[in-house]
């Protein structure tokens, strides 16, 4: 099972950005190395949202990413959700 994390952002998320950045990316790469976390970016132009794939039995592994995330309990997130997403094509069998 898919579920979408998405990230609201802040206006000047890109200038704030850089001092919690090593943090969250630790975090990204430990969640990847457990086989939660498949991919994640921002989106640009405006980059204004960021979204992340989680996989796993149910929405558990996003929402506690969000929750321990230097960005969102640093006020970089202004809005996060979690969506089950049923893909069609592709992915894991």
């Amino acid at each position: 099972m898919y579920h979408l994390l998405i990230y609201d952002l802040v206006d000047d998320y890109l200038e704030r950005r850089p001092a919690f950045r090593e943090e969250h990316l630790r975090l990204v790469r430990d969640a990847h190395a457990r086989g939660e976390l498949l991919l994640a970016g921002a989106l640009a132009d405006p980059t204004d949202m960021a979204v992340l794939l989680f996989h796993g039995d149910g929405p558990e592994a996003a929402q506690s990413f969000a929750a321990a995330d230097p960005y969102v309990r640093a006020g970089l997130v202004k809005r996060w959700r979690v969506r089950p997403w049923t893909v069609v094509v592709g992915g894991a069998p």
